[in-house]
């Protein structure tokens, strides 16, 4: 097996470790959210959400490590580099909304300085 092959394949392996780590995430968090629900312990939906989206988080960094891999090791033609580009761009983008999303901050800020929830969310974890 050549060297350019090896990489194509562990980057496909690292693709399916990212769908894996969204469909294991999103499985948890439903049977989570389940139990939580039937036993009555609170809070069910802001930890569901939280679950899930660190689920998403996880795997859209595994798919992007993977992009990366396979684009930039495989064909670093200008072309994949520039579509690689984008891909990196839309999935950071999902990543830092989901940061906020999870934690109620920017990746950048430091820890105990939430942005301001809006009201629906707020309301969702009071219940």
């Amino acid at each position: 097996m050549e060297f350019g092959q090896i990489i194509e394949a562990t980057g496909e392996v690292i693709d399916v470790l990212g769908v894996v780590a969204i469909v294991v995430g999103v499985l948890y968090a439903i049977v989570d959210a389940g139990l939580r629900g039937l036993r009555r312990v609170s809070p069910v939906y802001s930890r569901f959400r939280r679950v899930l989206g660190r689920a998403i988080l996880l795997g859209l960094e595994l798919l992007v490590a993977a992009d990366i891999i396979k684009t930039v090791a495989v064909t670093p033609t200008l072309d994949s580099v520039v579509v690689l580009g984008v891909i990196v761009l839309i999935r950071t983008f999902l990543s830092w909304s989901l940061e906020l999303e999870i934690s109620g901050r920017w990746p950048w800020q430091k820890r105990g300085t939430p942005v301001d929830a809006p009201a629906d969310v707020e309301a969702a974890d009071a219940h």
